[in-house]
């Protein structure tokens, strides 16, 4: 007698995940850590301030308590100046409060790559070095399925020997076996190559005008794509920059306290100095990113001095935008825009600027930015490697 089963879904009771109350205010410890560029005391204060609106901690395990537990488990440390610490100071025993700053550490700030490398991409697992396809046979870690003959030079770990000894029977017999070099068979792999990003980060003030955070998702997306590369694709290359009034690079590490400055925007020395990095890189295959807001609004003069004009799209301004742009393209360095401003006149500033290099250009919000970002770098993989 067949049995009867119905089917359709059965909807239960969301239950959160079991969190210990250390996790539950860790992970929003590095929410606020991101959004304060790494000031300590400022996260703090806001953690302190949702503690008191959601009740976020307990009489058995405080705000207090979650300090001490950062620093037990390497989060944080207290740093004391020369002269803290001393009698009065807060040495341990005297009265006082202790006098140290307390400040994340690399172990924090490798944390916070990835949480960004999880909000914006997803689980992401470990691949093998130089992963990137390109449709030509040469030396790599993909095999490609075809054989064939051997030559001076093949690596020995290449060598089919089931073919090799297969070839060997045919052309010797199995009574006299032999095998010599005739015979011997290897099998193609997909090449592999490099490539090397510079991403420029916009860090004028008006990253942070009219009441809208863009230098926090800008942060963001470079902690995510620097974790990115260098746990997938460790030998590429990712170097950033920011610019204002002038342009300079700022290592990975640091990215976690980048702030947005009282300047204006140069994006010729940024161009400049992202132009200057890729010349010196070895291989052939370079690109820029650029996460910009605003229009250019600032040059640098050759005797130094600052040309600028807030105003609108100065002409002087955007045409040494688009020499910049057209340079580039002649080195072919490829320049992809992400602008998160909606303009009209801005953006067509933009097409004209990506025109003339032969570029892309994204028209963006802040919430797709690092999807966005992520599936560029990986087409350019694809398209650009040869």
């Amino acid at each position: 007698m067949a049995m009867k089963t119905k089917k359709g879904f059965l909807f239960t009771t969301y239950s959160a995940p079991d969190q210990s109350p250390f996790e539950k205010l860790f992970d929003i410890f590095q929410e606020l850590i991101t959004h304060t560029s790494g000031d300590f005391d400022e996260a703090i204060d806001w953690l302190r301030q949702l503690d008191e609106e959601y009740q976020l901690t307990t009489p058995d395990y405080t705000i207090d308590d979650f300090i001490e537990d950062l620093k037990k488990k390497g989060y944080i440390r207290e740093e004391f100046e020369q002269g803290d610490g001393t009698a009065g100071e807060g040495e341990e025993g005297q009265d006082g409060e202790g006098g140290g700053t307390i400040i994340i550490t690399a172990k924090l700030e490798r944390m916070l790559r990835q949480r960004a490398l999880d909000q914006i991409f997803g689980k992401i697992k470990r691949s093998g070095s130089g992963n990137h396809k390109t449709g030509k046979l040469g030396k790599g870690d993909e095999h490609s399925g075809d054989f064939r003959e051997y030559r001076y030079g093949d690596g020995l770990e290449h060598i089919s020997m089931t073919e090799s000894l297969r070839n060997a029977q045919i052309n010797h017999g199995i009574g006299n076996f032999i095998l010599d070099e005739n015979d011997l068979v290897v099998e193609d792999t997909e090449h592999k190559a490099q490539m090397s990003t510079v991403l420029m980060i916009d860090i004028s003030h008006s990253m942070i005008l009219y009441g809208e955070d863009r230098i926090t998702p800008a942060k963001k997306v470079a902690m995510a794509l620097a974790e990115l590369i260098t746990t997938r694709y460790p030998k590429d290359t990712l170097d950033i920059l920011v610019f204002g009034n002038d342009a300079w690079p700022i290592p990975i590490k640091d990215l976690p306290y980048l702030k947005v400055g009282p300047y204006h925007t140069n994006t010729v020395a940024g161009l400049q100095l992202a132009m200057d990095m890729l010349r010196r890189k070895r291989n052939t295959n370079k690109q820029i990113f650029m996460i910009t807001d605003g229009k250019p609004s600032c040059l640098r003069l050759p005797n130094g001095d600052y040309y600028k004009n807030s105003v609108g799209l100065d002409e002087y301004i955007v045409e040494k935008c688009y020499n910049m742009a057209a340079q580039a393209r002649k080195l072919h360095i490829p320049i992809t825009t992400f602008m998160i401003a909606q303009d009209p006149y801005l953006m067509q500033f933009v097409r004209e600027f990506t025109a003339a290099n032969k570029g892309k250009a994204f028209y963006t919000g802040l919430k797709g930015l690092g999807e966005m970002i992520f599936e560029d770098y990986e087409n350019n993989r694809r398209k650009r490697i040869k």
